[in-house]
């Protein structure tokens, strides 16, 4: 159709949020039209991510439904890969890892880290629902936090001598 008329995507791509991995597993496809501006612009984002276009489409769609499930959580991407965050705060990781080291107190939670309890609390029904994920990161960040002391310590000594 016309530049702005219906065009047709199908998504069959799979596509894991937590480790921003790609897989191409054949599962069903899912066939609608969008206008081309929108299939155009799908494309773009496609082109400067580095990922099929299909792969992208079905990321937004199940972020979009994650979303729609847990409103306050958006998917950011960064130097770690893709992961859930609270619209306009940190990572739901760094929530969690307050929250536990606050003994599960949503109120001191919030209040260490300047939020509304109730954002915290969207971080906390994430996690209950994504716990493995969110474990895995809250590790991972811990790893590299003993790994950047020890890169540290390592440099403080060369400059001591």
């Amino acid at each position: 159709m016309g530049r702005d008329g219906p065009s047709s995507v199908s998504l069959s791509a799979g596509i894991d949020t937590a480790c921003d991995t790609m897989s191409y597993v054949m599962g069903q496809s899912l066939t609608f039209r969008t206008r081309s501006d929108v299939l155009d612009q799908l494309q773009r984002q496609a082109n400067q991510v580095h990922m099929p276009k299909t792969a992208l489409a079905e990321r937004y769609v199940q972020e979009g439904l994650v979303m729609d499930q847990f409103p306050g959580i958006v998917f950011r991407s960064g130097p770690s890969g893709r992961r859930p965050g609270l619209a306009g705060g940190p990572d739901v990781w760094e929530v969690v890892e307050v929250f536990q080291a606050e003994a599960n107190d949503l109120g001191r939670t919030a209040e260490n880290l300047g939020l509304r309890p109730g954002l915290v609390e969207a971080a906390v029904r994430f996690y209950a629902s994504h716990q493995a994920e969110i474990d895995a990161a809250i590790e991972t960040s811990r790893k590299l936090m003993e790994e950047a002391a020890l890169a540290y310590r390592r440099e403080q000594q060369i400059l001591s001598r």
